[in-house]
């Protein structure tokens, strides 16, 4: 029995990975849970960190592997833990070269600079920032170090700007201070060095196409993408998530050259031995594409997507690399030939009112075949109290669902939403 260390568990997944066919081979413990993680209104790293090490070196037994799902702190943090125990992972300073979104952009134009937009960075607590930005409107304005599109605008004039800086001041730090902590780890060059988590990046706009992501590893050197995932997005500016759909219907041409450039990318910053995600942008008329950004992990979001239409979960994908494997992974052995999850938002604050029971969503999930649902709200609370929503609206529920045309997954996600007893009371 190989012992595998999960970082920041929560069941859900869990009960993925113990389904895998693998799973008799592996015993999973519990390196925090995920609560003790991402529900917290900060991320307390030091902690973490220093924890998470006496728990792996007292360990009695074997530490055969340390895996995580989970963007930050989870992804940055899990090749400083490998490194200390001699287990497989990229290099830190690779996945900081991905993670870090300005020191990735400086990377990406040294090595494919015609698929990526103009940018420039900005210190959002020095009064000339308006000067520091080098891009006309409109621009998108993010911190280098955030998740879920937490504090990222669309800024189009500059009255947007001001309001976007008020806010990136009050709430940056929940980010920053924790992402300072784990830059001291790596040996950075001048010109990042001086960039901490308390600077944004601009960005032209390329967010008009259609979006993609990739799903893949470097293993020994070689890259495979074994998935390609689209991402229609709805909402003020299209920039809230509705739902991930696979398979991709971007056509295999155009996936390819975003293989390849994800390839010569990858490889000029020597990542290895570790998953990946990469967001891409494709649009249609000019047949261009454009890089958005690379996620050093599998995508959780993805996972129930393989396992319907592929037969598998790719946490098999995640456990075979942290284990120093060569990943075996199915193609369309599901029982699906399509899969998505729904994001179900709503654009206003409001109150819950009223949530389905654990036993009125067991029955919905049993009468409309190949969905799982989970909840984010409870009764009683205000939807601005959700942590990490992105700048324009609230994520209410998760619905993963299966089906065999896309138009099958619509009528089904239609029925979930009109059967949950989902009650909310807008604030005037």
């Amino acid at each position: 029995m190989k012992n595998i260390f999960v970082f920041a568990a929560d069941e859900f997944n869990l009960s993925l990975m113990r389904s895998l066919d693998s799973a008799h081979e592996y015993c999973f413990h519990e390196l925090y849970q995920y609560s003790e993680v991402k529900t917290g209104k900060e991320f307390p790293v030091k902690t973490l960190y220093e924890g998470a090490l006496a728990r792996l070196k007292s360990y009695p037994g074997s530490v055969d592997a340390i895996v995580g799902y989970l963007d930050f702190p989870v992804s940055t943090m899990l090749p400083l833990l490998c490194q200390s125990l001699g287990l497989p992972s990229p290099s830190f300073e690779a996945v900081l070269k991905c993670e870090h979104k300005y020191w990735s952009r400086l990377e990406q134009r040294r090595v494919i600079p015609e698929y990526i937009p103009d940018f420039c960075v900005v210190d959002p607590f020095k009064e000339d920032y308006k000067q520091q930005i080098t891009l006309d409107y409109p621009f998108w304005l993010k911190p280098v170090k955030a998740v879920l599109s937490h504090l990222g605008f669309m800024v189009r004039n500059g009255s947007e700007l001001d309001m976007a800086i008020t806010e990136i001041r009050k709430k940056i730090y929940c980010f920053a201070k924790p992402f300072n902590y784990l830059l001291q780890f790596a040996d950075l060059p001048d010109e990042i060095a001086a960039i901490d988590g308390y600077h944004c990046i601009a960005e032209g706009i390329i967010s008009d196409g259609q979006q993609c992501t990739l799903e893949g590893y470097v293993f020994d050197g070689k890259l495979c993408v074994y998935g390609a995932v689209d991402s229609i997005r709805e909402g003020e500016h299209d920039s809230s998530f509705s739902r991930y759909q696979y398979p991709s219907s971007i056509p295999q041409p155009v996936q390819d050259k975003m293989i390849a450039v994800t390839e010569r990318f990858l490889t000029a910053i020597d990542f290895d031995n570790g998953p990946f995600n990469i967001e891409y942008y494709w649009d249609k008329e000019s047949d261009h594409i454009w890089l958005l950004e690379i996620n050093t992990r599998i995508s959780k979001s993805h996972s129930p997507l393989f396992r319907n239409v592929d037969g598998m979960s790719h946490h098999q994908v995640m456990l075979a690399l942290a284990l120093g494997k060569q990943p075996v992974f199915p193609y369309r052995k599901g029982l699906y030939q399509y899969s998505a999850k729904f994001m179900w938002r709503t654009h206003a604050d409001a109150m819950v009112n009223k949530v389905p029971t654990e036993q009125e969503v067991q029955a919905i999930t049993q009468r409309i075949a190949g969905t799982d649902i989970e909840l984010h709200v409870c009764k009683g609370m205000r939807l601005s109290e959700l942590n990490y929503q992105d700048s324009y609206s609230y994520e209410l529920a998760t619905v993963f669902i299966g089906a065999d045309s896309e138009q099958e997954l619509l009528h089904k996600y239609r029925d979930v939403q009109q059967a949950l007893p989902l009650e909310l009371v807008p604030l005037l």
